[in-house]
């Protein structure tokens, strides 16, 4: 009789590969290792002999880029999604293409379980479990970090130390590593002594996509991108896909020190928890898109689309991807973009994103309304009536205060 199988969500880290023999000595599980690729680079690189020298039966490495850009990160893109202001989502906006991902494979091979490495303190485990819920919600799910009982590994010297009890020797550092998440939108550290909010980040040790400002180029460099419809498609003249121009803007911007940050969020779970973030290529497209809209929303949409942003970064943070309130929000996004085409040029120097113009043929700046000549559609005396009242509900409060003001005198 063939074994049960479980599907594992495995990065090559420290933490997913002491899951496989765990799995196998306390399940009893044929262990099927999952690799989602969505631009982790060379991180990749040696995958299939580790799990298979874990004891995985089988990996399947699953390049979905493509998939993670145009239907993950452009809409966060459109609907300009940051969390807690600094925040672009790196992490949070993978997790629900993974957990799709996950599902497939899972179904593709019977198994009648997902495992997960997520800790039981983060917003992964969240974000992953959520997605497999909303789209599979028969197949169990295994969180080892949870099952204190089952897991007894409570650092990494423990599960290095079980890894070579079960004859996998890995050359994992445990003194020297940051604990890193990357895609190709970003990557993030936490850890050592970013533990400590007082401590200023060691820049040199930490980046990995990125020089610091400091030692960015002395001099600037001009972008050129253009959009339809709320996509990039053209970067410096050439037409590209969404992921190729991600790539490019994460050179460009690692070069110049763009879209380092350095922040204490607020956790799903209710902590506190400091990170810096590395989104070079991320910060200047989102930043590219919103120099465009401001030439083209009216002013009433865009207030609403800014509080339906938040939401949306909302939403995605907490793993709430696989709902009818992000289809909802999403499909209002999408509707704010049907004209946001046209140009927009900027220059990166060390940091700083400067804006060197933008054109649109949606454009509803108008020089004649905006230049201090008078123009045709324009009569200055209009404003006389337009303050009044705009001004009256001022008005009668401020003279209904008088008014009490003169009666209490009496």
């Amino acid at each position: 009789m063939s074994k049960e199988k479980v599907v594992l969500a495995y990065s090559g880290g420290l933490d997913t590969t002491a899951i496989i023999p765990w799995l196998k000595e306390t399940f009893d599980y044929d262990v099927i290792c999952c690799c989602i690729d969505c631009g982790q680079g060379d991180e990749l690189d040696g995958l299939e002999e580790r799990a298979k020298l874990s004891g995985a039966s089988k990996l399947y490495i699953e390049n979905i880029i493509d998939e993670f850009c145009d239907d993950f990160i452009m809409p966060c893109v459109k609907a300009g999604a940051v969390y807690e202001n600094k925040y672009l989502l790196g992490t949070s906006m993978a997790r629900p293409v993974i957990a799709k991902k996950l599902v497939e494979i899972a179904r593709k091979e019977g198994a009648v379980a997902i495992c997960h490495g997520a800790t039981g303190k983060g917003n992964d485990q969240i974000r992953f479990e959520l997605g497999i819920k909303a789209l599979a919600p028969d197949i169990k799910i295994i969180a080892p970090w949870r099952m204190t009982d089952l897991w007894t590994m409570q650092s990494r010297e423990d599960e290095i130390e079980y890894c070579r009890q079960h004859g996998i020797d890995l050359p994992f550092d445990t003194q020297h590593s940051y604990s890193r998440d990357r895609n190709l939108w970003h990557i993030s550290h936490e850890g050592l002594e970013l533990e400590d909010p007082s401590v200023e980040p060691n820049y040199d040790d930490l980046l990995v996509l990125s020089v610091s400002p400091e030692h960015a180029p002395d001099e600037p460099e001009y972008v050129t991108m253009t959009f339809e419809a709320g996509v990039p498609k053209t970067l410096n003249g050439k037409e590209m896909k969404v992921s190729e121009i991600i790539n490019e803007l994460n050179k460009l911007g690692g070069k110049h020190g763009i879209g380092i940050i350095d922040i204490v969020e607020n956790r799903v779970v209710g902590m506190k928890s400091r990170g810096v973030y590395e989104t070079p290529g991320g910060t200047i497209l989102m930043e590219a898109h919103e120099q465009l809209e401001e030439l083209i929303l009216d002013r009433a949409t865009y207030e609403v689309k800014k509080e339906m942003g938040n939401k949306f970064a909302q939403i995605v943070y907490e793993g709430k991807w696989y709902t009818p309130l992000r289809e909802a929000i999403q499909a209002f996004i999408d509707v704010t973009q049907q004209y946001v085409t046209g140009e927009v040029k900027f220059k990166l120097y060390k940091g700083n994103i400067i804006k060197a113009g933008e054109t649109s043929p949606y454009s509803l700046y108008s020089e004649s309304l905006a230049s201090f000549t008078t123009g045709d559609m324009y009569d200055h005396h209009d404003a006389d009536g337009f303050i009044t009242l705009f001004g009256l509900p001022l008005t009668v409060r401020a003279m209904k205060m008088l008014e009490l003001e003169k009666q209490n005198q009496k």
